[in-house]
């Protein structure tokens, strides 16, 4: 057998709830995702990607979402921009510059670092706040913990607009690098890593396939909900989906489809088989209108989790 990668994308509190239920389907019905050799992901993709690698069950991955449980409720830090009392964010900057990223009319790290910019001035709860809330359900780890299999999470320096790969070999610890991966411009603060801050690794894109290149099975789970046509790349196993108010759709919506594909189309260039899971109708249905709205993670547990289970009779030729 080659070896096996897993691509977890991004898509807040609901992108972690729905890929916690497709892994724990996928796992149950005998597609067991925490095998993989190497596993990273973006932004939520970082934090189930994480779970998988310090060795959770990924059977029962879902469960304390499924009961609107969380162990430490990781997922929700009390702070203005999520309390379900105070104004929503407006992030309509950062889609704005979000979209400009992915134009290609400019060099994407400069727009990137404006992004930066942008999120180290707007009103979040502090950093440490930040991270002793994310991190209650890493509590066991020691500050410089990194997972023994496989594992990398993304994220973009907030003053350069670099793109940041952490691996074991980067030497930070593990809550911090994905704490980095999923601050959220205007939502999250951004977060220090060896005396540079960074912000959420989807700035660059909502998967970052492109990073595991040269393994021979990729499988890249993605909160893509662009048009029926443009989700049919050519993978073994491409999910369709319509655009039913699940979240980033338009323009921005678009060109993030597109860089998914350019991406795909990289790895399978360079000898990969690439199967690419993307969101049902049922489970784009159960998202609702805003990915960063807690409320749906129930739902979009169980929605993930019966497409998982539907799945991985598919993926099973492929991932055995």
């Amino acid at each position: 057998m080659g070896s096996r990668a897993v691509v977890l994308g991004g898509g807040g509190p609901v992108g972690i709830a729905w890929e916690s239920g497709l892994v724990a389907g996928l796992a149950q019905a005998g597609c067991d995702l925490a095998q993989a050799d190497f596993t990273m992901g973006t932004s939520a993709g970082s934090f189930v990607g994480a779970r998988l690698a310090l060795g959770h069950d990924p059977k029962t991955l879902a469960d304390p979402i499924i009961a609107d449980r969380v162990p430490g409720d990781e997922s929700r830090p009390r702070n203005a921009a999520t309390s379900t009392s105070a104004a929503p964010p407006d992030l309509s900057k950062l889609m704005t510059l979000m979209a400009e990223a992915q134009s290609g009319t400019r060099n994407p790290a400069e727009v990137r670092a404006e992004i930066g910019a942008w999120a180290m001035s707007q009103p979040t709860m502090s950093e440490d706040a930040f991270i002793e809330s994310f991190g209650r359900s890493f509590a066991s780890l020691a500050e410089s913990a990194w997972p023994e299999r496989g594992y990398a999470c993304t994220a973009v320096d907030a003053e350069t607009g670099a793109f940041q790969l952490w691996t074991k070999d980067a030497g930070v610890g593990v809550v911090r690098a994905v704490a980095s991966s999923c601050s959220v411009p205007g939502i999250y603060p951004p977060v220090t890593l060896k005396g540079r801050r960074y912000i959420d690794g989807g700035m660059r894109s909502s998967t970052n396939a492109d990073m595991a290149a040269g393994h021979d099975l990729i499988v890249v789970v993605a909160l893509r909900l662009g048009p029926p046509d443009a989700q049919a790349h050519r993978a073994p196993l491409a999910s369709r989906s319509t655009p039913s108010g699940g979240g980033l759709g338009g323009a921005l919506g678009d060109r993030i489809a597109k860089a998914l594909d350019e991406e795909v189309e990289t790895l399978q260039g360079g000898g990969s088989t690439v199967i690419t899971i993307t969101p049902d109708e049922a489970s784009i249905a159960a998202f609702g209108a805003n990915l960063m709205d807690f409320r749906r993670r129930p739902g979009a547990a169980k929605a993930g989790l019966a497409q998982g289970q539907a799945y991985a009779a598919q993926l099973a030729p492929f991932w055995s």
